[in-house]
């Protein structure tokens, strides 16, 4: 066993969780009781109550904060999982650099976009107009989704990349597959009539409160390149939740 691991609490999935919940359990007691994280006070020592009220304090804390991280870990679980791939994105983009990844985008996208519009106007493939301005409309958003996640990561520091890097990368993520299903009706089923069911879902159980739901029903119809603002507009939530438990993943186990 490497002197790593032990310092871990025996190696292993194990002593990596047992070591990942004593560090938000500390962080969350050093919310209100000082000099909780152990070694990181080793010199003074870890404060504990001396009072009946500071013990009484103390506990109903300590279980709250016990409590908190059954829901807390999970989600740091998650922000591993996110900070891995992220880093992989991340690499490809410190590799191309900001315009060559915007370019590869562009490129991609254009020609997507040229190849549709040429189509329409084919005599022998039926597309209708509305479906090439979808395309160009998400061509022209994911490419500078594309730019702008790739800006922030770089020049942003932890909070910028948080607020518009993450969201904008999945702008970029999300568009692609709804924009082939607007145009290849073999996908319909798989993209499209999901993200429908999807979108009900959310109405009658998250949008209702306020009449929210009424006011979209009555005003927009879910066909079309309304779907591909969907997923943008669920992108932006999505990025947050996950640059959150990515900077949660940081806290608990700072990135090598």
């Amino acid at each position: 066993m490497s002197t790593r691991s032990r310092q871990r609490g025996g190696g292993g999935v194990v002593g990596a969780i047992k070591t990942d919940v004593q560090r938000l359990h500390g962080a969350w007691m050093e919310l209100v009781f000082p000099r909780q994280r152990g070694r990181g006070h080793s010199v003074m020592g870890k404060w504990q109550p001396e009072t009946v009220p500071q013990r009484i304090a103390y506990r109903g804390w300590s279980v709250l904060g016990l409590l908190g991280l059954l829901v807390l870990y999970p989600l740091t679980v998650i922000g591993f999982g996110t900070r891995y791939y992220a880093a992989k994105l991340d690499s490809t983009r410190t590799r191309l650099g900001i315009i060559g990844v915007t370019g590869i985008a562009l490129l991609g996208w254009g020609l997507l976009t040229l190849a549709w519009g040429a189509m329409s106007y084919m005599e022998q493939v039926d597309i209708p107009f509305d479906a090439v301005l979808a395309v160009a409309a998400a061509s022209g958003v994911a490419t500078v989704s594309t730019a702008l996640a790739a800006t922030c990561s770089k020049v942003g520091g932890r909070w910028l990349t948080v607020v518009l890097a993450y969201p904008f990368a999945m702008t970029a993520l999300f568009l692609p597959p709804v924009v082939a299903a607007l145009v290849t009706p073999s996908l319909e089923g798989v993209i499209l009539e999901p993200s429908y069911d999807f979108a009900v879902w959310v109405l009658d159980n998250v949008l209702y409160v306020g009449g929210i739901n009424e006011y979209l029903r009555g005003n927009f119809d879910l066909e079309g390149a309304a779907y591909a603002a969907m997923w943008t507009g669920i992108s932006f939530p999505l990025g947050w939740f996950l640059g959150v438990v990515t900077a949660l993943a940081n806290l608990v186990r700072p990135a090598q």
